[in-house]
């Protein structure tokens, strides 16, 4: 059954939102559970949206590059906070 739930994980895609507070825009993205934060920039700059010197935010926690999806336990309908260091 655990193998069972393991591949089919590797199906499993969440639809969530990112929150670009600087634009006031809420950007949908399809995201998978193995997907670190990293990836989620990748396919913020695909849409032509630069997420450099930005931090990522769920649940008012920040969220580290190398963190997945699953390990943030971020789920499907969530939305993720993407703000601007302040100087």
């Amino acid at each position: 059954m655990e193998t069972l739930r393991r591949s089919l994980s590797r199906w499993k895609r969440y639809h969530i939102k990112v929150h670009l507070a600087d634009e006031d825009l809420l950007m949908p993205l399809t995201v998978k559970p193995t997907d670190k934060v990293m990836d989620l920039r990748a396919h913020l700059v695909r849409e032509g949206i630069t997420s450099w010197k930005k931090t990522f935010y769920y649940n008012a926690r920040q969220l580290g590059e190398e963190e997945t999806v699953k390990e943030a336990k971020i789920q499907n309908g969530s939305v993720l906070l993407l703000v601007s260091h302040k100087r």
